[in-house]
């Protein structure tokens, strides 16, 4: 016999929301599961059962924003912590990027749950997403996301002229972290002192360990994409709305 789930786990498979969500919207009874509303945080539904959402919550999860920042060094990605500043603080009025085509309006609103979706350390740059939405947080650092991050790494090899051939292989599959084997990465030069990384998971400093574990010192690290999403021509410190017809 299968199993029953709760409810806002069930909603969170289907992609419906993220979990938090899910129990704000059962709180409100604006789930329905077989036509019924249920209201009561920790109900548990069947896999074949039928789960709908009222209008209303389709219409607040509409105005939930994702901000595409160029995060620069000295800021770090979500809590301010040992006196640096989170970068959401960047995301003013005055930092929205000229160029920016989404036709909304900035409001203050906007900043309430506006959390990063990953991470980039204090002293790497480039693309910082931060979102509303569970939905593109889940997509993006989920469990079992394989949404593609691509990174600029410029490197100085310590032990010799030039890294081995043997272990730039090594860089793209065949390293460890915290006794786990790495999934596998794709990582070529892009010029002489630069690399390209795209990885599929993100495990904390992730490329700067692997880089220690071949000779390699980070001198400078830099996200250019993420999944369909790049970059681009946003300056450091300015941020975008990701467009409603953009996706990662």
């Amino acid at each position: 016999m299968t199993e029953p789930l709760r409810l806002s786990k069930r909603m969170s498979e289907l992609g419906l929301c993220s979990r938090r969500e899910a129990d704000e919207w059962i709180a409100r009874g604006w789930v329905r599961v077989d036509g019924q509303v249920v209201s009561e945080l920790g109900s548990k539904v069947l896999p074949h059962q039928k789960v709908t959402v009222e209008r209303q919550a389709a219409a607040q999860q509409a105005k939930r924003v994702t901000v595409l920042l160029h995060k620069p060094m000295g800021y770090v990605s979500g809590q301010a912590e040992d006196g640096y500043r989170p970068a959401v603080v960047l995301v003013t009025p005055e930092n929205r990027w000229d160029e920016d085509k989404a036709p909304l309006q900035f409001h203050g609103s906007q900043l309430k749950s506006l959390v990063p979706a990953g991470r980039l350390d204090i002293d790497s740059t480039g693309l910082l997403v931060l979102t509303q939405d569970g939905r593109i947080a889940k997509q993006l650092i989920g469990e079992d996301t394989s949404i593609e991050k691509e990174y600029l790494v410029r490197v100085q090899y310590q032990r010799g002229p030039r890294l081995p051939d043997a272990e730039l292989k090594r860089l793209n599959h065949g390293l460890s972290l915290d006794g786990k084997k790495l999934l596998p990465a794709k990582v070529s030069w892009q010029n002489e002192d630069q690399l390209r990384f795209v990885l599929r998971e993100g495990k904390k400093r992730q490329i700067r360990r692997m880089c220690e574990l071949v000779g390699l010192k980070v001198l400078g690290l830099k996200r250019v994409r993420i999944g369909r999403v790049k970059l681009g021509n946003l300056p450091p410190g300015k941020w975008r709305y990701l467009g409603s017809e953009e996706g990662f």
